[in-house]
């Protein structure tokens, strides 16, 4: 390509003077705040030496999606000066610059995202799935409890009817076999008295019959001793 003529420089130079003299407040602002944006669609952008297509290239084309550095810019000639990330600086046309990445490294992006959130999906569902398992053995488990809860306080009453019964069945012992000794004790009272009257009754009888003999020795000796009469007075 031809370097720019000199008409072409003159006009070139006529605008820049237009905008520095004019526009004090555009291109200082611009280099004060740095902006960044990107080539846009599926392009290959020329950087120039200048803002002009009469400027010396100095890269034949970056590649869209080419995030870019903005330095400065000329109104006047549509042109913004901007650097790369490599290093490189020059002009390119602002028609070509866009706000934001190009819709096929916003897809890359967007996909890349999409995939690390189902892979975090999963990891959720994953860890969802096992408090869901962790939580029916749990209430499994917690079931498996309560039947045997239930087993045991229905022993426990039984063993407590049982202890009452038995409790009751030995105060009822008890009570009898202090009857019994009772019973017992008087019964020895009554088989004393008795033995003690069958002695006295026999005492009784043998004093009776000691009696009736000793009447009976006298009267034997009284009918002896009186005279006896004979037969022919």
């Amino acid at each position: 390509m031809k370097g720019p003529t000199n008409r072409t420089r003159a006009r070139v130079f006529i605008a820049l003077a237009s905008t520095i003299l004019f526009v004090p407040g555009l291109v200082l602002p611009a280099i004060a705040k740095a902006e960044t944006r990107w080539i846009s669609d599926n392009l290959m952008v020329p950087v120039r030496s200048g803002p002009s297509s009469g400027h010396r290239i100095l890269h034949r084309g970056l590649p869209s999606g080419t995030a870019l550095e903005v330095l400065s810019r000329d109104e006047a000639s549509g042109y913004v000066e901007v650097r790369t990330a490599s290093g490189i600086q020059g002009w390119v046309e602002s028609q070509y610059l866009a706000d934001q990445p190009v819709a096929r490294d916003r897809l890359v992006r967007a996909t890349a995202r999409i995939e690390a959130l189902e892979k975090q999906l999963a990891g959720l569902t994953s860890n969802l799935r096992d408090v869901r398992t962790a939580r029916d053995e749990s209430s499994n488990e917690n079931d498996g409890l309560e039947r045997q809860v239930a087993a045991l306080q229905t022993q426990l009453a039984e063993l407590e009817r049982i202890s009452a019964s038995a409790i009751e069945t030995n105060t009822q012992n008890l009570e009898l076999k202090a009857l019994n000794e009772r019973l017992r004790a008087e019964v020895d009272d009554l088989v004393a008295e008795n033995q003690h009257l069958d002695d006295n009754m026999q005492e009784r009888w043998m004093l009776i019959g000691g009696g009736l003999a000793f009447a009976g020795l006298i009267a034997g000796v009284a009918i002896k001793a009186r005279p006896r009469r004979s037969g022919w007075s």
